[in-house]
């Protein structure tokens, strides 16, 4: 943990902040119809993600709680990923699109799981 002093200085927010901002851009091209389903949805999970680590960073006093966060950042990133797969399938998205960004999600979910794993590496004494 190289000088870390801020969410922000995290591989993993920054990741995952990447990740959203894909999302975000392959989104807006989704049919208007969308709008409120599909698009609502993978734009939430996907945003909850870095604002759950974020969320986590202020909480590492606390062992529970930032598990807790990290767990939430967690299933956030598995709710992008079936949206993404939906969006596939709806042919909103090519299959190139989509394993590229799963593949990031992939390495955020071993970060946090490896994060989760380590609380007491992360705990401010």
């Amino acid at each position: 943990m190289a000088n870390i002093r801020s969410f922000r200085d995290l591989i993993v927010w920054q990741k995952s902040m990447d990740a959203t901002m894909e999302v975000f851009e392959l989104s807006k091209k989704w049919p208007p119809e969308e709008r409120f389903s599909l698009t609502d949805q993978i734009r939430r999970s996907s945003r909850s993600v870095p604002a759950n680590i974020s969320e986590a960073w202020r909480k590492r006093r606390y062992p529970a709680a930032w598990v807790s966060k990290l767990n939430d950042a967690e299933g956030e990133s598995a709710e992008t990923q079936t949206h993404l797969e939906i969006a596939r399938r709806c042919t909103y998205i090519t299959e190139t699109d989509r394993a590229r960004l799963d593949s990031l999600y992939e390495e955020i979910l071993a970060m946090l799981v490896t994060m989760i794993d380590q609380p007491e590496k992360w705990a401010i004494r």
